[in-house]
């Protein structure tokens, strides 16, 4: 199946090896940055499978503007993986972090991925096989959530929630989140454990489901965890 694939802040590190993946499968990849150099720049590089827009998930209209282009262009979509995100309190704790970084955070993580999935959802109507894939963190597993980087860990709380609420909304599509785990990209440094694409193998994986995967999950290399206490 030629899949129509948007990953958002794909031109470089996990983003750039989720769309080279897509790519591979020879599915059409969006890829996206603020930057329009680093788009064609990253798209480049992917092949002619690959072409390059603008995205910028803070601003509606830069939102606006690609799925209008994508309806014009493309008709549909089939997978949105948003990945975009940030990473600016690590050394901070709850009492420190600044109401900036806070609001900075939560509107990159948690707002960002639903503003793009709500602008997106008429196209993933058009597709018979849609899928929604929300990059999250094992920090915002509350179930194991500690004083580490609090805006951080709040956003990504808030995505899986957003998740579990998009797959309620979206029955026609299967809408997951994931823990790629410790990545060694610009947010996880040199010192990470896990290769790009060891971080976006179930990301793929997820975003390729058939048509009786599961949907509102938290899923791990490609299992299932829990991200709130349990009884």
């Amino acid at each position: 199946m030629n899949r129509i694939a948007l990953t958002t802040g794909s031109s470089r590190r996990l983003g750039f090896e989720v769309a080279g993946q897509l790519a591979a499968r020879d599915d059409t990849v969006i890829v996206t940055s603020r930057s329009e150099r680093a788009a064609a720049s990253a798209a480049k590089k992917i092949g002619s499978a690959a072409v390059a827009h603008v995205l910028d998930t803070w601003d509606a209209a830069s939102i606006s503007n690609i799925a209008g282009w994508i309806t014009r262009e493309l008709l549909r979509l089939d997978v949105l993986v948003n990945n975009a995100g940030i990473l600016l309190d690590e050394a901070e704790r709850i009492l420190s972090t600044t109401a900036d970084v806070f609001e900075t955070t939560m509107r990159t993580n948690a707002l960002g991925p639903l503003l793009m999935t709500q602008a997106a959802a008429p196209l993933l109507r058009r597709s018979t096989a849609a899928r929604v894939v929300n990059v999250s963190s094992g920090a915002g597993q509350i179930s194991s959530m500690t004083s580490y980087a609090p805006a951080y860990s709040i956003s990504k709380a808030a995505l899986n929630a957003t998740t579990v609420m998009l797959a309620s909304a979206l029955p026609f599509a299967r809408v997951n989140c994931v823990d790629p785990g410790w990545v060694r990209t610009d947010m996880g440094g040199p010192n990470a454990t896990r290769s790009v694409e060891e971080g976006a193998d179930t990301i793929v994986w997820l975003a390729t489901l058939p048509a009786n995967g599961p949907s509102g999950g938290f899923f791990h290399d490609r299992t299932r965890i829990d991200w709130y206490p349990t009884p």
